[in-house]
């Protein structure tokens, strides 16, 4: 009887035991839409009050999808379209013109768990690219799709085709006008780039299934010629996500990025090297990048659900949710506490 009773005691304890350790998965996601010279002087109340709340307005979309307990790509999908329609930000309306006059987009999307991958380069008449990268991953065979290709499939898949103008805005017509008399004054092309090759938009979540995935958009850089391609729709440079390690949105200057694999090194240090994400991002992003000239930052997440964001530039529009639920809004360095 005595051993009975302790049988049954050992297995109830075990029970409870297990039951208490038993935790439910974190969720968590950080958004960036951009980092460049931003510089406070520039920015009236009203526009950093602006930026502030379509930061606030992504971030919050992307997490009330994770706690109804939706799978990762469906809160970055969220977040990032939310910054693709808004005019403040270059991906979709607002994105930069080319030196031709017309807006080529590029985005990409990584899933952390089955490391599949999508990804749109150079498009012009697709309302949202992610949501054109989501569908190469899921619905190709392949992970890259560019120009009028990529464009037929997306319509295709049934999404939004729209005129290449629908992009258009006044600032960013203005902002094509002084980078092309920049740089035709300097006799080079390329030469006199200035702040115009920033500017991404992108988003990294960590869901209820212990997925991670990562998205990235941009409409590139102002003046860009030739069918340039960034960083953005390449994965390993401009997104990355592992769930054995962590996922990452990048922006920037993205011939560094593609050149230094900036999005997959920061994970392979976390995985290989078995430092913490912080440490990781900070040394890609302040020392790698920065000694060789490249200026720009991400945002990231690991398996814990730990949230890195460091940039190397003046600025960087950022906000995240974190696994404990605490909202946090920045430009520069400081978070901003909600």
């Amino acid at each position: 009887m005595k051993t009975w009773l302790f049988g049954v005691w050992i297995f109830v304890g075990l029970s409870v035991v297990g039951t208490a350790i038993a935790k439910p998965t974190p969720v968590a996601i950080v958004v960036h839409g951009g980092a460049g010279t931003i510089l406070k002087e520039n920015l009236t109340p009203e526009l950093e009050q602006a930026y502030k709340q379509t930061l606030r307005d992504a971030v919050e979309a992307g997490h009330k999808l994770l706690l109804q307990g939706e799978p990762g790509e469906k809160a970055v999908i969220a977040a990032i379209q939310i910054l693709e329609t808004s005019p403040l930000f270059n991906a979709g309306v607002g994105a930069v013109y080319t030196w031709e006059g017309e807006h080529e987009l590029d985005a990409s999307i990584m899933h952390g768990g089955s490391l599949n991958a999508g990804a749109v380069a150079g498009v012009k008449t697709i309302r949202s690219p992610i949501a054109a990268a989501l569908a190469v991953m899921h619905q190709s065979p392949h992970v890259m799709l560019s120009g009028k290709g990529a464009q037929l499939f997306a319509q295709e898949q049934g999404l939004e085709i729209v005129d290449n103008s629908s992009f258009d805005t006044e600032r960013r017509k203005q902002a094509l006008e002084r980078a092309k008399a920049r740089m035709l004054g300097a006799g080079v092309y390329g030469n006199q780039q200035g702040n115009e090759r920033f500017g991404t938009v992108g988003a990294v979540v960590l869901d209820k299934q212990g997925n991670i995935v990562s998205g990235t958009s941009t409409g590139g850089m102002t003046a860009k010629r030739y069918g340039r391609i960034g960083d953005s729709p390449v994965i390993g440079a401009g997104t990355w996500a592992d769930n054995a390690s962590c996922g990452v949105s990048a922006t920037g200057h993205g011939e560094f990025f593609i050149r230094y694999h900036v999005a997959a090194d920061i994970c392979s240090r976390v995985k290989y090297q078995g430092v913490s994400l912080i440490d990781a991002a900070d040394t890609v992003i302040n020392g790698v990048l920065k000694a060789a000239g490249g200026d720009g930052g991400v945002i990231a997440i690991d398996n814990q659900g730990n949230i890195a964001t460091p940039f190397n530039s003046p600025g960087m529009y950022r906000a995240k949710i974190d696994k404990n639920g605490k909202l946090a809004v920045g430009i520069y360095k400081a978070w901003e506490k909600e």
